[in-house]
């Protein structure tokens, strides 16, 4: 450790208030080392980004109108986050379960808002019916089990369908290239069309064309740290017998930067998040409502929210003061 930098001496690992541990994990943090109260205190305090962001699109959408599908998504996705960190906290199978099931709970209900889109009702009810079976079916086999690779597993599977899908279904329908049945439908227009006509076609396809490319610096963007969190989650298990002796040899505070797990629940929280809005964003520009929503997303370190465009915004609050009077 460089003489420079302050540290203090790491306390030793005890047991704690909640003890016994008897989940069936127990990551790498070492237990009960900084508080009496708190099992994985760094693992704990990170998932109050998940409470923060889930919060913040549990808003967003009651404000904006966005699909109700959505604002059960963020439900969901602050139930991960509660769960997370009581599990952390207590080290207990119950909050294990909560912790865990409640991701998968969550994916399920982002494959129906992806697979039931512009399905007929009985289709969606259906999909409904087996994604809860699914679900179900985890949930039990998951308990009997009690083998976290399973978990893991099933979660993977789960996520990389559902992005595929969406990528999928985004480029299909927003890629003026690809969109060929309403290609077909402009083409035959367009001999009986006005210079005006033709050139508010065009805008539309150069501005599907603008959104296309921002959202995949958006899913690339957060694909790109929600996997970097899962190479550092999976650095953590494998070499941690490694990172507990760095970290007493730098000290506290120092030592907290190599908490790997704490860095996985950062991560793809942040990760998370970004896939839920490009979802609730794809949903609007699906329903042909780009000119209505726009992402304001500022910055590339900043987090993204999908808002009223300032145009329909005007309209709205011009309609309500007409009301009014």
């Amino acid at each position: 450790m460089p003489s420079w930098l302050p540290s203090i001496d790491y306390p030793p690992s005890q047991e704690g208030y909640w003890h016994p541990v008897t989940s069936t994990l127990n990551w790498c943090e070492e237990d009960y080392y900084a508080t009496y109260y708190s099992a994985e205190i760094v693992n704990t305090l990170t998932n109050l980004l998940f409470m923060c962001l889930a919060i913040k699109g549990i808003r967003n959408c009651r404000k904006e109108g966005h699909d109700t599908i959505f604002f059960v998504t963020f439900v969901g996705y602050l139930l991960v986050g509660t769960g997370s960190f009581f599990f952390h906290t207590t080290l207990k199978y119950p909050w294990q379960l909560v912790d865990e099931l409640s991701m998968i709970y969550t994916t399920c209900l982002m494959c129906y808002a992806t697979f039931s889109y512009s399905k007929s009702r009985r289709f969606s009810q259906m999909l409904a019916i087996s994604l809860i079976s699914l679900a179900i079916f985890i949930t039990l086999y998951y308990h009997y089990l009690q083998d976290p690779l399973f978990h893991q597993n099933a979660y993977a599977l789960l996520t990389a369908v559902v992005l595929f899908r969406s990528m999928y279904i985004m480029e299909y329908n927003l890629r003026p290239s690809l969109t060929k049945h309403e290609e077909e439908f402009k083409v035959q227009r367009r001999r009986s069309m006005t210079v005006d006509e033709k050139e508010l076609s065009r805008s539309e396809d150069r501005r599907d064309a603008k959104i296309l490319r921002t959202m995949w610096i958006m899913v690339a963007y957060g694909l790109s740290i929600f996997l970097g969190g899962f190479a550092i989650w999976n650095l953590d298990n494998q070499l941690c017998s490694t990172l507990r002796s760095w970290r007493r040899q730098v000290g506290l505070p120092w030592g907290i930067l190599l908490e790997g797990h704490g860095w996985w629940h950062l991560m793809t929280g942040v990760g998370a998040y970004f896939y839920i809005v490009w979802g609730i964003w794809l949903r609007h520009c699906l329903n042909g409502r780009q000119d209505e929503y726009t992402l304001s997303w500022p910055r590339i370190f900043s987090l993204p929210e999908v808002v009223r465009s300032a145009h329909t915004h005007g309209i709205a609050q011009n309609g309500a003061l007409r009301k009014n009077q």
